[in-house]
């Protein structure tokens, strides 16, 4: 196709979801309330971690990590999915379209790593206590956390590069968010070689990731059953059931829309599927390792102690 004979367009408009006007105000105050309770939820377990000496180990150093990396992810679509439900559509330039994309799709895959480092983490404790300690030093902590968002943020440039560069002659983007697939439909060329290089991209680094965690919890496993009595094994296996929650939500979710089966982005499903790791997984994981979490539970009662122990000091 000549690309001399189109324009290239400067901006896109974000078409977000069509419903009605009284449906359009309840989702957009139901969807402000939630994107408020994900930032207060997250930036709680953040500041808890920070201030409670009892969390100081590296399960909730990584959970931290997770819960600084949910309000960046958060920010980063929601916004947009806001101001289409009030608007009806979203304008965007194309610049700002382009990094919102690298943005997230870098956050969605060092969320992958670090989901295997948190494996790693629940492994060596369970399988290895002896040397636990030893292992997960604080500084092989922050190294682990450092390569998860390294690698994550270099692996989005394939992706990312591939869609900047193609030649786009329609504006209208059929999602709430500058995402691969809906940008691809308004390029002036034939994007099935993009489409195949970002499958193999993105279904590979969460392939091999989701391999290594199931390995690791596969040794869990081994370990677990090894155990002598019943209540060890539960608090086993407790530690983990969290973090197994989160993997499956998120897991599931971008395997769907990203490696699926193409029927799911034909008919436009994939903005209904994807709204489950860019805004209700955001919102779950403080919930799911605060109500699922004994020493979390045990920090927040410790709160109004320390508040009356600051206020009794003369």
């Amino acid at each position: 196709m000549d690309l001399v004979n189109h324009t290239w367009v400067q901006s896109f408009i974000l078409a977000g979801f069509t419903t009605s006007e009284t449906l359009q105000s309840f989702a957009f105050v139901g969807t402000m309330c939630v994107y408020l309770l994900t930032l207060a939820g997250n930036l709680f377990i953040i500041i808890l971690v920070k201030t409670d000496s009892g969390l100081s180990t590296p399960m909730y150093f990584f959970i931290s990590v997770l819960s600084f990396l949910e309000l960046w992810y958060v920010s980063t679509t929601v916004p947009t999915l806001l101001h289409t439900l009030l608007h009806g559509s979203s304008p965007i330039s194309s610049a700002a379209c382009f990094t919102q994309l690298y943005v997230f799709h870098s956050l969605g895959m060092t969320e992958c790593f670090l989901l295997c480092v948190m494996a790693l983490d629940r492994y060596l404790a369970i399988c290895r206590p002896l040397h636990y300690h030893a292992l997960m030093s604080r500084q092989v902590q922050q190294w682990l956390a450092m390569a998860a968002w390294l690698v994550g943020f270099s692996s989005a440039l394939v992706p990312a590069g591939l869609i900047a560069t193609l030649p786009y002659c329609l504006k209208q983007v059929a999602h709430y968010f500058c995402d691969l697939a809906p940008l691809m439909r308004l390029a002036c060329v034939d994007t099935d070689w993009h489409a195949h290089v970002y499958i193999v991209v993105i279904g590979l680094i969460n392939t091999c990731n989701l391999v290594i965690i199931l390995g690791f919890y596969g040794g869990i496993l081994k370990a677990v059953l090894k155990l002598p009595t019943a209540a060890s094994r539960a608090k086993a296996f407790s530690t983990c059931s969290s973090h197994i929650t989160v993997v499956i939500l998120f897991f599931g979710s971008a395997f769907i829309v990203y490696v699926g089966p193409p029927v799911v982005r034909a008919e436009g499903r994939d903005k209904l599927l994807s709204l489950v790791y860019t805004f209700l997984t955001p919102f779950l994981n403080p919930i799911i390792y605060t109500l699922r979490n004994r020493e979390v539970k045990e920090a927040v009662k410790r709160i109004p102690q320390g508040i009356r122990g600051m206020l009794q000091k003369p």
